[in-house]
């Protein structure tokens, strides 16, 4: 279903404003210059058995300019979004650039991209979430949580709804003039259980943040059936016998595997990352451009892709905060890495090194008050068509573990040593499941561990998780990525016993 664009973001003066800043910008000296106007809402809203215990809903709007002057770049934003401000940013963000010249050593030189004169899109879902009066979503959570609690080994029931709209306006002195709104929504219902020692145990359902509206939450996934089991679950998982550490192969559910894609191959293939721009964070990158088409980064069966346009994805856009527009490319082929996440001053600056000429459309902001840095689009491993499925998958395994649904994660800082957790570790024996244990962490170096990919699922086992909460860049930005994922098997991946590697 198609969508208009929210009024109260059209109300603002969009055109009027990108006329007077690029015109502003132009006169004083800048060979570049791009706008974004941004209105976002976002809403919070959390229940604790069955009972509303937290309620936030914000707006924010503003304006920012960003211009290149003498090979530098120059920003200014404010929350004021009328004509004079855009002028008077321009002219800030020029004399920023002026300002910082000095200490620049490369000078800024951008891609070349396409120019998109009034380009207009809006994501894909039918129910505007906040078209929802609130007392309707409490109403939801508020049935579904007593339909927990209603089991006699479910104590507590937290439920968590976070939703955004975000409307947004670009213009650069090219000539592209773009308007967009995106809806997201992430719902999360955990069960918890208490034993008489005082003890817990928690499960969560296994719906992931999805780029769709409130359909999400009355048909666009089987709560049905995940609400149902999340008891019973519970309880087989409270009583599961502990894992003996060793190496054992793996069925790795796609609700577990996206995070291990996300934290080993999503951020270590960030372009900035490898070149060792973006360090004090959270690390560079082990997979460095020297080894591009090189690097054995894991099996043949090995396809990652980067996009911008997947249905439903996170990171999907029409055209990213620079003006490009959405692309889907080749990260890792037939095992080997490659390709990288671009914006336009890496692409230009590195066209020789990577072979590429355009930016893949990978600068994101996430407000009007930040500068865009190079983010993470949608990454995710490729089906194998006509491949099995996950029964099939299992029944290929002599002992193993099927690990399902995602917990706690620990990746060094250049992506490579990594150990994850889950939420339900099921032991398989002679190709069958045979009940939940627990303590369960797998632990591997990347190439190790995408190296032991034996066989990848078909479609029919291939489901788009993700994250609202992806941090990056120095003062922090938080942006939403999508991770699609098959089920796969690994061969021989190290297990811990996480309670005896904590020494209790």
């Amino acid at each position: 279903m198609s969508h208009p664009v929210d009024p109260a973001f059209l109300a603002l003066p969009l055109r009027a404003a990108a006329d007077a800043a690029l015109q502003a910008a132009r006169d004083a000296g800048a060979t570049h210059a791009d706008l974004r106007v941004e209105r976002l809402r976002h809403q919070d809203l959390s229940l604790r058995d069955a009972r509303l215990q937290s309620l936030s809903d914000d707006v924010t709007v503003g304006i920012a300019v960003r211009v290149v002057h003498d090979g530098t770049w120059g920003f200014a934003s404010s929350a004021d979004v009328t004509v004079d401000e855009a002028a008077r940013l321009a002219r800030e963000a020029v004399a920023v650039a002026k300002t910082a010249r000095p200490l620049n050593s490369q000078p800024v030189e951008l891609a070349d991209e396409p120019v998109y004169a009034d380009g207009t899109w809006v994501s894909a879902y039918d129910i505007d979430p906040f078209a929802v009066g609130t007392a309707e979503k409490v109403a939801l959570f508020e049935q579904w949580s007593r339909r927990l609690l209603a089991h006699d080994q479910v104590d507590h029931v937290d439920v968590s709804l976070q939703q955004a709209l975000e409307g947004k306006f670009y213009a650069d002195t090219a000539g592209t003039t773009t308007t967009q709104q995106r809806v997201r929504l992430q719902p999360q219902i955990t069960g918890t259980r208490v034993d008489p020692g005082g003890g817990f145990e928690t499960m969560r359902t296994t719906a992931p943040p999805a780029g769709r509206g409130w359909e999400y939450l009355t048909g666009g996934w089987d709560w049905d059936d995940d609400l149902g089991q999340l008891p019973d679950r519970l309880v087989e998982k409270a009583k599961a016998s502990s894992v003996e550490p060793g190496r054992y192969d793996l069925v790795i559910d796609p609700s577990n595997l996206w995070l291990t894609l996300h934290e080993s191959v999503g951020h270590a293939t960030e372009l900035d990352r490898a070149l060792g721009y973006e360090a004090a964070y959270a690390g560079t990158s082990f997979a460095t451009p020297d080894q591009l088409g090189s690097l054995r980064y894991g099996s043949a069966l090995m396809h990652v892709t980067g996009d911008r346009h997947t249905p439903h994805g996170l990171s999907t856009v029409g055209w990213d905060d620079e003006g490009v527009a959405a692309q889907q490319w080749d990260l890792v082929r037939d095992g080997v890495l490659v390709g990288y996440q671009l914006d336009r001053r890496m692409a230009r600056q590195n066209a020789a090194l990577l072979g590429v000429s355009r930016s893949n459309g990978c600068a994101f902001a996430d407000g009007p008050h930040r500068v865009p840095v190079q983010r993470m689009p949608n990454v995710s491993l490729q089906p194998l068509a006509g491949g099995p499925s996950t029964a099939e998958l299992i029944a290929g395994v002599e002992r193993g573990i099927y690990v399902v649904g995602d917990k706690s994660w620990s990746i060094d800082m250049q992506r490579y040593n990594f150990q994850f957790t889950g939420q339900r570790f099921y032991e398989i024996r002679a190709g069958r499941l045979v009940g939940q244990l627990r303590d369960v962490a797998y632990q591997a170096t990347t190439t190790e561990f995408w190296g032991s990919m034996e066989a990848i699922g078909g479609p029919q086992t291939y489901v788009l998780g993700g994250a609202f909460n992806c941090g990056k860049a120095q003062p922090s930005q938080t942006a939403a990525v999508s991770h699609g994922c098959p089920s796969a098997l690994f061969r021989g991946v190290s297990i811990l016993n996480t309670v005896r590697e904590a020494g209790r």
